[in-house]
Parts: C-alpha cells; sequence; structure tokens
C-alpha cells in the first residue's frame, strides 16, 4: 500500500475492501459460507474480519484505524418519544436527534427534530461533553507494541475523528445551515471545539505510539450533486483545523491521509489537499461516476485514492465483473490509486461473485 502510494515500485496490487453490511454477512451466514459466530463478531479489521477476508480472497481491510472517540462523550440517553399504533415510533438518539422508525424499515431513516439547536443546548449538553480525557483513546502496553512492531503485516491507521460531519449529524443539514445564518459566532465555536479536540487526541496518542501508516478523516458531508455545506465556508472554518492535525501527522513521518466522504465530493477537494489531506476514499462510483482520472488530471499526483470499484457487479455475473477490472486498469496505470469496493459490500453481493472478483483482480494485476 506504502509503495503505491507514493508512487513508488512494488510487487502486486493488494487486494483491499472496505467490510460489509450486517446484513451481508447473515445471508451468507444463512448460505453457509461463514459461520453465525464470524458474522455477528466482524468488525473493521478485528479478526473475525481477517478471517473473511482470507476466505473471500481480500488481503486487508483499508478502515483498520485505532479508534479515538472524537464524539460527545458520554453520549445522550437514547428514548422513545412517542409511538404510533401502526408500530412506528419516533426515538430520541444518543445524539439527540429525534428519527421516526418505522418496523421491518432497515434505511437510514427520517429526522424529525434535534436536541441542538442554539447555544443554550450547545452549553448545557454537548459543549461539556467534547472536554478532553484520555478515556477518548485505548492503548495498552500491547496495543502500542503491536502498532510500532516494524514486521506487522497490516495496514493500521490513526483515526483522527470528523471535523464537520459529526457536527452534521448532531444539528442536522438544516440546522448547520440555519445556525450558521443565525448565529454565526456559535456555528465557528462548535466547529473550533471540535476541531481542537481532534488535535488534542491524536496529539496524546502520537506522544505515545508511532508507526502508525497513515491517519484517516470520516466526513460524509456530499450528496449525489455536491456537499451539504458552502465550500467557501468550509475551507474558512473547517480547513485550518485539517491543517493543524494534518501537520502534527506529517512531524511524525505520517505523510498517507485519507479522508472517508461519501457522495460527490469535488468541491471540496481543494479544501482537503491544500490542508493536507491527500488520499480520497472510497470514491464512490454511483450516478454521478466518480474516478481518481478527473482529479488525477486536475491535481496532479497530489492526490491519491482508495477505492471507485463499482460494487454493483457484485449483484450481477462474472461477466460484469470482468468488465469491471478492464475499466479499472487505465486507472491503476495512473499510480498512486488502489481500487477497493466502493462502500461496505451490499446484501445483493452473491458470494461466489465477490470470491471470482478477487481471483480475477489477483491474475490480472499479480
Amino acid at each position: 500500500m506504502k509503495a503505491i502510494l507514493h508512487f513508488e515500485e512494488y510487487d502486486r496490487m493488494p487486494l483491499v475492501h472496505f467490510g460489509f453490511w450486517d446484513e451481508t454477512l447473515e445471508k451468507w451466514a444463512d448460505e453457509g459460507h461463514i459461520s453465525r459466530d464470524l458474522a455477528h463478531s466482524w468488525d473493521d479489521g478485528n479478526e473475525a474480519d481477517a478471517e473473511i477476508s482470507k476466505i473471500l480472497g481480500f488481503d486487508l481491510n483499508f478502515s483498520h484505524t485505532l479508534g479515538v472517540n472524537i464524539d460527545i462523550m458520554p453520549v445522550l440517553e437514547r428514548r422513545i418519544v412517542e409511538e404510533f399504533p401502526d408500530g412506528s415510533r419516533t426515538v430520541s438518539t444518543g445524539y439527540g436527534v429525534v428519527i421516526l422508525q418505522k418496523p421491518g424499515v432497515g434505511s437510514i431513516p427520517c429526522e424529525i427534530d434535534h436536541t441542538l439547536k442554539d447555544r443554550k443546548s450547545w452549553e448545557e449538553l454537548f459543549k461539556p461533553r467534547l472536554q478532553f480525557n484520555e478515556d477518548r483513546f485505548e492503548l495498552s502496553p500491547e496495543t502500542i507494541e503491536y502498532i510500532q512492531d516494524p514486521n506487522r503485516p497490516d495496514w493500521y491507521g490513526l483515526y483522527c475523528g470528523s471535523l464537520f460531519g459529526r457536527i452534521r449529524d448532531w444539528l442536522g443539514f438544516e440546522g448547520t445551515a440555519y445556525l450558521y445564518a443565525d448565529d454565526e459566532p456559535l456555528f465557528r465555536e462548535i466547529i473550533d471545539m471540535v476541531g481542537n479536540l481532534s488535535f488534542q487526541c491524536v496529539e496524546a496518542v502520537l506522544q505515545r505510539a508511532s508507526g502508525f501508516d497513515f491517519g484517516h478523516f470520516w466526513e460524509d458531508i456530499c450528496f449525489k450533486n455536491g456537499p451539504l455545506i458552502n465550500p467557501g465556508v468550509f475551507d474558512e472554518c473547517v480547513g485550518p483545523h485539517y491543517k493543524r492535525v494534518t501537520d502534527l501527522l506529517k512531524s511524525r513521518g505520517i505523510d498517507i491521509v485519507s479522508l472517508d466522504c461519501d457522495g460527490m465530493i469535488d468541491a471540496l477537494i481543494p479544501t482537503w489537499l491544500n490542508n493536507g489531506v491527500n488520499t480520497m476514499f472510497p470514491i464512490e462510483v454511483g450516478t454521478w461516476n466518480a474516478s481518481i482520472a478527473p482529479w488525477r488530471e486536475k491535481y496532479g499526483k497530489a492526490i491519491l485514492g482508495v477505492g471507485g470499484m463499482n460494487k454493483v457487479v457484485f449483484a450481477h455475473d462474472r461477466a460484469a465483473i470482468d468488465a469491471e477490472i478492464e475499466r479499472l486498469k487505465p486507472l491503476i496505470d495512473l499510480g498512486g490509486f488502489v481500487p477497493c469496493p466502493d462502500h461496505r459490500i451490499a446484501p445483493d453481493a452473491k458470494w461466489d461473485n465477490v470470491q471470482y472478483y478477487c481471483e480475477a483482480f489477483r491474475h490480472a494485476f499479480g
């Protein structure tokens, strides 16, 4: 991975994935491909993940990082707000988001209301839960030894938090827009609080352990037509916090910094690149046909990528998989790019197709 993302010579292209929907693993357990225990114990980068990866033919899960809690802590009390005769109900989540839950529906629920609305709710409920303390990460001597082992075989990163995506979760899409218009000082204060917490947590971990392969942020602040925040506001308010964290990472030898954001991210790429985030992930193909190619043409070797493999082919047939591998060949030739299914492998994926993809990929790319 490191050699490829540094445009260096490499012996073979790794087979990388980004995990699975729980429903996918349940289906595969029902079909007898994996045990129920494996399906239920799976998590990014754990032993179950490694075993499932090996059975399918993958080398690694890209999203394997040291977990750092850069979030409200503790979360708010989850409670039922109202129940309805049809079995649906409104629930206030740990983020204080009131959602509508309908029986048998597993998709993203409708958001009805948000607890975080103004300075009063910020000061009373959220700000006290965003204070730095060492309970936000777990670094046992065994974990430190593992991270620092130069011979460890896997790919392991340091999670650096979410500098705006989690704020969007707390406030909601409309809430973030209204707050910027109604109380810009509070809007900026929330971003600064989260950015400072991210820096403090990353700094504390790096004071105790070295040897991480990459730094990693999560955002999810775009949809199929573009970002959920004005790019200019994002650049001004959030960009400097990325810079502080990525400068800290680079001072410790970590020069690969990835960011997980779904949707059409093009309008936000300049902010990320200018502030030290150089690896886009998972490059969702989607209806907008995201690809490393136009970004490489625009930004050159400054931009790296992991993802961009259209996972919907897993629901089709071998011919579709062969065509997808052919589509990836010129993208791999650009360098600095590692194909990976462009999000969690979904329940419509056929086990045999995923195995075939791994076999065909390894045959094509060594």
